[in-house]
């Protein structure tokens, strides 16, 4: 297992290689889509015709679901995907489609002023990357890398103590009890294969992991109603949930009910330490349900996740809510 993580990783440090160029090209402008999205274009990509199909902000909280602030607490992330023009379907030449992930995520012991002894760390992240997605032969793939920022120095501890306190909320006092600071480079790889039908479908899916956390996954998503059809879905990181990445501007509404499932086999995870004493479940599960309406451009999705226990000691599971507000003029 150990060799299999260390040759992902070589393959993801190739990978951040090739699409270091697409990140340092000067900004150019370009045209505005139709409807209405902000245009982030760059000279190599006015060369190839390149545009902003789309723009995903996603906030995931363990709130909107058990209304509890513990372990997988908090995140909210954004993704811009650019490429060609979209077409309905996957190019099938990899880095065609880019997409740009920035996130934030803080993951925290149930008691934030006082662990209970073997609770887990506190682990604030700061997450950026790029990612390709692209047909190869029939087969949706999705392969990217980031870098994660751990520990103090995110800044992520900080900013949820001022929101906490502002609102009168638990204080955040785990300056002590968190992981370390480090610098990671961590890579993703999907490969899925889509079986669809008239107003549904079926997506089985295996997915590797490599650096801050090492593990294997398997699982499956399902789709019902017709939202979302001809456009592309992208996967969030903590719940799976796939969430409308490229709409399809022929769309006009409608909605979709959105199911899945997964399981980890789990290698390491940087932020359960095992030199600190820390544990990793061997396997995890996941477990979700989202709703995706949409009006017009616009749409709304709302997801709940049952995600297993993470570590040794954790006593249950946790329930994480997922929201994205999406709306055009």
């Amino acid at each position: 297992m150990a060799q299999i993580f260390t040759r992902f990783g070589a393959i993801s440090l190739a990978y951040l290689a090739l699409v270091a160029p697409a990140l340092a090209e000067t900004p150019a402008p370009a045209e505005p889509l139709s409807y209405g999205e902000t245009v982030l274009a760059t000279s190599g990509d006015a060369a190839s015709g390149r545009e902003t199909l789309g723009v995903v902000r996603l906030f995931t909280n363990d709130t909107l679901a058990d209304r509890r602030d513990r372990w997988r607490t908090g995140a909210f992330s954004v993704s811009v995907f650019r490429g060609p023009a979209w077409t309905g379907a996957l190019p099938t030449e990899a880095f065609s489609i880019l997409e740009y992930r920035f996130r934030g995520e803080a993951i925290s012991p149930d008691n934030t002023i006082n662990p209970a002894r073997g609770d887990r760390l506190y682990a604030g992240t700061i997450w950026a990357g790029v990612h390709t997605h692209y047909d190869l032969h029939g087969f949706d793939v999705s392969a990217g890398a980031d870098i994660a920022i751990t520990g103090e120095q995110s800044g992520i501890r900080s900013l949820q103590a001022g929101i906490h306190d502002a609102f009168s909320m638990s204080r955040i006092g785990v300056e002590n009890y968190q992981v370390e600071d480090g610098v990671y480079l961590h890579g993703t790889l999907e490969v899925a294969r889509s079986l669809r039908w008239q107003g549904g479908e079926m997506r089985p899916f295996i997915e590797l992991q490599g650096g801050v956390e090492n593990m294997a996954r398997l699982g499956f998503d399902l789709t019902f109603g017709s939202l979302g059809q001809g456009g592309f879905l992208a996967r969030d990181p903590i719940t799976g949930q796939r969430i409308a990445g490229i709409t399809n501007i022929a769309d006009e509404g409608g909605w979709s009910l959105l199911l899945g499932a997964d399981t980890a086999w789990v290698d390491s995870s940087i932020f359960l330490p095992e030199e600190r004493g820390f544990l990793a479940e061997e396997h995890r599960h996941r477990a979700r349900l989202g709703v995706n309406y949409g009006f017009g451009q616009s749409n709304l999705f709302y997801g709940i996740t049952w995600a297993s226990e993470e570590f040794v000691g954790q006593p249950v599971g946790q329930a994480i809510g997922s929201l994205s507000i999406d709306i055009r003029f």
